[in-house]
């Protein structure tokens, strides 16, 4: 049997409460949606929550409720998905990117502390940085703030991985943080909606833009409609989009999200696994820092350099189904094409070429785990003559 990198967990609580919803008056639009952003919220110490369709869709409503628009910049991490980039270009905006710390493998202060300097005496600084807290760890928040409130740029904390995670004794969503940040319930993740994302912030303004950004900029709040408006009308107020989670969706997610506690203490213990049974091979595993409680959505391992290849088809082989976190975005043809070239940002470059994503999700047995890792401990992987 195959083991994936990552599955989701489904129980008979999760299927009991899609079931309910099936059964309802609302399928889409209705209370449940209510429901799992108030839980979202409370799990992240935030104040307002908007659920969305993706997080992919949560980053360009960020984008949108904070203004972002032609002549603008975007600056975020060059090792994330590309959604982390692209949220900017879909409202015109430029991007740029900040290397990476070559141990936590998160964007690095002291790169964006000398980027923002020079963009300074450019007088092209960004509008909003993208933080983003690659495989469930969260970035070093605090310098990233105080360079926020030196050069007056937004933060919006692409937390896709990190849900369930803490920084500094704060849960990951904490307004101290940062300005918008936004979860992601793709199947993959620490918990599931199907697809879904999710926006929390404690900004009312902020909330409320987004809110009316992910539903064709159209509201039926009186406050805001004409004084005479029949009780049938709505009003779009801007050009907003379709980005609606459906009460399906939602009520999977409240579901799971009930054992979020669960799910990342069992991811834990899998790292811990992986980290004792790994210690004195040629795999580098990944450094936590001392102020973060990861959620460990990836267990990413660097492979001796030039040996990746090699490692990754014996994994396969095996049926332990790696995956590797990720092509740095400037790498891309589009990025290309914008003027990016490899070589820029050399940290997150050397890193994705030694890059390993471990089986971990929270169905995987032990006996899994010491599969993957005897696998990794056979020395025929390391020695074998790479042409």
């Amino acid at each position: 049997m195959t083991i994936p990198y990552a599955r989701q967990h489904i129980d008979e609580v999760d299927l009991r409460a899609v079931a309910a919803v099936l059964a309802s008056d609302y399928l889409t639009q209705g209370p449940a949606v209510e429901r799992f952003e108030r839980a979202v919220a409370d799990v992240a110490g935030a104040g307002h929550a908007v659920a969305t369709n993706s997080a992919t869709s949560a980053l360009h409503v960020a984008m949108l409720a904070l203004g972002v628009g032609p002549g603008d910049a975007v600056w975020t991490s060059p090792n994330s998905f590309v959604a982390s980039a692209n949220c900017a270009r879909y409202c015109g905006a430029d991007v740029g990117f900040v290397d990476i710390d070559p141990r936590t493998y998160n964007m690095s202060p002291d790169a964006l502390a000398a980027k923002l300097a020079a963009a300074e005496r450019d007088g092209r600084l960004p509008k909003v940085v993208v933080p983003v807290h690659f495989g469930g760890q969260s970035c070093e928040m605090a310098p990233i703030r105080d360079l926020a409130a030196r050069y007056g740029f937004a933060v919006v904390a692409d937390a896709s991985h990190a849900i369930g995670g803490s920084y500094q004794g704060r849960p990951v969503g904490s307004s101290r943080d940062a300005d918008i940040t936004v979860f992601s319930f793709h199947p993959v993740k620490i918990v599931t909606s199907g697809e879904g994302g999710m926006l929390v912030t404690d900004d009312p303004a902020l909330a409320e833009r987004a809110r009316l950004m992910r539903s064709h900029g159209i509201t039926r709040d009186p406050r805001v409609m004409a004084p005479d408006a029949e009780p049938w009308e709505y009003e779009q107020h801007a050009l907003g989009f379709n980005y609606r989670l459906t009460d399906i969706q939602a009520a999977l997610g409240t579901a799971q999200l009930a054992r979020i506690a669960s799910f990342v203490d069992r991811r834990h213990a899998i790292a811990r696994f992986y980290d004792d049974a790994l210690r004195d091979t040629p795999y580098v595993t990944p450094a936590q820092h001392p102020d973060v409680r990861s959620a460990y959505h990836l267990y990413p391992i660097r492979v001796p350099f030039g040996q990746r290849r090699h490692v990754y088809d014996a994994l396969h082989r095996a049926g332990v189904l790696v995956n590797v976190h990720y092509i740095p975005i400037h790498t891309q043809p589009y990025y290309r094409a914008l003027g990016f070239r490899r070589g820029d940002f050399p940290n997150a470059e050397r890193y994705y070429a030694e890059a390993l994503s471990l089986p971990m999700f929270v169905d995987l047995t032990d006996a899994q785990a010491g599969r993957v890792v005897d696998v990794l401990r056979d020395q025929r992987t390391l020695t074998k003559d790479i042409a």
